[in-house]
């Protein structure tokens, strides 16, 4: 299956839920492409150049400061994102420049490191 696969067939066999664009029962196919999705996710690197980009577009210099990861893991691990589809990038003279890919992805960062804020300073869980 493409990394890049486009679910809006998976939208078509259910009705969309009136307070939510997204179907409220998720397809086969969404299953799949959100567990690989999170499985990106579940690397302590790849988080934090997520993170990072959350706030804004970064190049590799900035991002390996950021991570305090070395070089060539940041590099392998933007190439796996940008594989993925998680993040793009672009040339601005000489330097690479990468974003995300979305909105829905800066969103799930956060909540991630939000609940673990919770988990690892005794803050109760929202209901």
């Amino acid at each position: 299956m493409s990394a890049r696969m486009h679910l809006s067939t998976a939208h078509a066999s259910h009705p969309p839920d009136p307070g939510n664009a997204h179907p409220r029962d998720p397809s086969s196919a969404q299953l799949v492409r959100a567990a690989e999705v999170l499985g990106l996710l579940a690397d302590r690197t790849r988080l934090a150049l997520l993170h990072t980009l959350s706030g804004g577009e970064a190049d590799v210099t900035s991002l390996t400061a950021a991570c305090g990861a070395a070089r060539p893991a940041v590099s392998q691990h933007l190439a796996k994102l940008r594989l993925a589809g998680l993040v793009t990038s672009r040339k601005d003279g000489r330097r690479v420049v990468y974003t995300l890919r979305d909105g829905h992805l800066a969103r799930l960062v956060a909540e991630a490191l939000s609940h673990a804020d919770h988990d690892l300073s005794g803050i109760p869980h929202h209901g």
